[in-house]
């Protein structure tokens, strides 16, 4: 773990050169796995290096926040959290039912996590999620309903459900599940329609792919006034000019370009030893791939993509442009999942679960895919 917060520290430097340590840093994530394995000592020497290759703010505006694996910590971690910068956290619960816990090797106790949330509300952060996940092993309705009356009882200020992606070959920890222990597709859209129910109901707001929120949130705020953004690590209230990830297989956006650093820890190391950024994979993006990021970006975050103002802004005539895309949408609108129209396309209520489906007919990477007959990615349901 030092060997690699050392090279952290390393690739920090360089890219501090690079980008210049004087531009100011609105967002901060630690996430990709679980930073609160890092002790308190380490996660103050982490930041504090942060702060000496960069600009860190002590603005209300700043979001800085963390994902949290509940096991990692207690109320002396929630306060030390604060006291080094982080105004946000989300808490990966993934599911409250025990037979669910132990076949993800997950165990972690209501009355944990309920203790955790005292400790996160009395230093007053800015808001805390939770992150669930259905299509778990032994998961049904019914120990989701369980599940969701538990959440609900906390009242975390945003909830995000994500599906789960069962890729035994890409992530080897799973090859340790059964996959007949898995819900069958049926039974995930009941509960990802149940879900969507269950959390209106509780006056959680549906603002996009995967994620609910209080009326009160800034991103339900945001929602409400066509400000939402989402960007690599998620849905936020800004754009940040540039993201910047530090760290094994991180991903940053530099103006038109991504790029993604060393995916093993020995290459990583091999590279920042030699003094040079460990990034081995990076994409310009052209005129093609910004009008598909613009439609794409429109419908997870307004859930409607106004077609004459995307026809003037990237110079195109859409239903020439995407004749493909528009039918196969039409069994989508016969359905009740979207309005198609000369102005607009429109997500229903129905239609909300399925945003990712109706995201990829503009999604020329996954044609590509279908067209190769690689399969890189899960189902969405």
């Amino acid at each position: 773990l030092s060997r690699g917060l050392g090279d952290v520290y390393k690739r920090q430097a360089l890219q501090s050169a690079l980008v210049g340590h004087e531009r100011p840093i609105t967002q901060m994530h630690w996430g990709g796995g679980t930073p609160t394995y890092l002790d308190g000592g380490q996660i103050t020497e982490l930041m504090h290096v942060l702060a000496s290759n960069f600009r860190l703010l002590d603005k209300g505006y700043r979001e800085y926040s963390i994902e949290i694996d509940p096991r990692t910590v207690d109320p002396t971690t929630i306060a030390l959290l604060k006291g080094v910068g982080f105004n946000r956290v989300s808490l990966g619960i993934q599911d409250f039912d025990d037979r669910v816990q132990k076949a993800v090797n997950r165990v972690q106790p209501f009355a944990q996590v309920a203790q955790l949330v005292e400790a996160v509300r009395a230093h007053g952060f800015r808001s805390m999620g939770f992150d669930l996940i259905y299509g778990l092993p032994y998961q049904d309705h019914f120990t989701m309903a369980e599940t969701l009356r538990r959440v609900i009882s906390l009242r975390p200020d945003r909830i995000a459900c994500y599906n789960y992606a069962h890729l035994p070959e890409r992530f080897l920890p799973q090859r340790s599940i059964d996959r007949h222990t898995l819900p069958e597709p049926e039974e995930k859209l009941l509960m990802a329609q149940m879900i969507a129910a269950t959390l209106r109901d509780a006056g959680y707001r549906f603002i996009g792919m995967d994620h609910y929120v209080l009326p009160d949130d800034d991103l339900a705020l945001a929602c409400g006034e066509d400000r939402l953004q989402r960007n690599i690590q998620g849905y936020s209230l800004r754009i940040a000019e540039d993201i910047l990830g530090l760290g094994m297989s991180s991903i940053s956006q530099i103006g038109d370009f991504y790029l993604q650093n060393a995916r093993s820890l020995d290459e990583y190391t091999a590279l920042t030893t030699a003094g040079r950024l460990p990034i081995t994979r990076g994409y310009l993006m052209n005129r093609e791939d910004k009008l598909r990021r613009h439609i794409i970006m429109s419908l997870i975050c307004e859930l409607r993509l106004d077609i004459p103002e995307c026809e003037m802004e990237h110079g195109i005539r859409f239903k020439e442009h995407f004749a493909g895309a528009l039918d196969s949408l039409r069994r989508a609108e016969a359905d009740g999942l979207l309005k198609i129209s000369d102005q607009s396309l429109t997500v229903t209520e129905t239609g909300r679960p399925f945003l990712r489906n109706l995201c990829m007919p503009f999604d020329a990477y996954l044609a590509d895919q279908a067209t190769s007959g690689t399969t890189r990615f899960s189902a969405t349901i």
